[in-house]
């Protein structure tokens, strides 16, 4: 019984210093791929193709950014990795008889992207939760963001800003206008079925709806400096 015990110890210490030493060489390293990369390639009976470029959230449209925190996580800026209003929220309409809805915020989406696999688990959420909390620690809020930007799926095989913008709208990221970044950001919640262009009617009601919350959100500003 010692001996298992010490074991499990010892895999546990092991655990935590890798996912440490992960978390903070993609401080400051690209994510070059991530599993759901790898798992729909897997997944897919046809030949395969995916478009992935990095790009810096300098080279990113701000109305990119803010179109992506208010559609997904408009506390983003200010909470720690979990919105648990948000959370409160989501359960209280459940015990109604509503079906659960997600509350995932950017940084949680941003560590089961980066470091997990999509299909849900108890497993998985409470590794989820872990890695939201290291990556709170030692990544600023613009590295999610960026993270975020250039690893989340935009389209079907599409990942990132730059790929979807090319993809999408025959431009770069950076020079994604407010209608255009919209209606990236209104695909998020089912990107492999939905549509950028040309819009559904549920597609240009999400479009109508995140434009005018940029609007009510103002301008986007950083204020940590991890």
């Amino acid at each position: 019984m010692k001996r298992i015990i010490r074991c499990i110890v010892k895999s546990c210490i092991l655990f935590i210093s890798l996912s440490i030493l992960w978390v903070v060489v993609y401080k400051w390293v690209n994510v070059p791929i991530t599993p759901l990369m790898i798992i729909r390639k897997i997944q897919s009976e046809n030949p395969y193709t995916s478009k992935h470029q990095w790009v810096p959230l300098t080279k990113i449209s701000k109305v990119v950014q803010l179109a992506v925190i208010c559609s997904e996580d408009q506390q983003f800026i200010k909470h720690n990795g979990f919105d648990t209003k948000a959370i409160k929220k989501a359960i209280a309409e459940h015990k109604t008889g509503k079906s659960l809805r997600g509350a995932s915020t950017i940084s949680q989406q941003t560590a089961k992207n980066v470091f997990l696999w999509p299909h849900r688990s108890w497993v998985r959420k409470g590794l989820e939760t872990y890695f939201t909390f290291l990556i709170e620690i030692f990544w600023n809020k613009e590295r999610i963001l960026e993270i975020y930007l250039n690893s989340i799926e935009m389209g079907d095989g599409i990942y990132g800003a730059e790929a979807a913008a090319q993809f999408w709208f025959n431009t770069s990221a950076i020079a994604l206008n407010k209608n255009e970044a919209a209606a990236i950001a209104a695909i998020l919640p089912n990107p492999k079925k939905m549509l950028a262009t040309p819009a559904s009617k549920y597609i240009q009601k999400r479009k109508k709806w995140i434009m005018s919350q940029m609007q009510n959100y103002g301008t986007l500003v950083f204020e940590d400096n991890k």
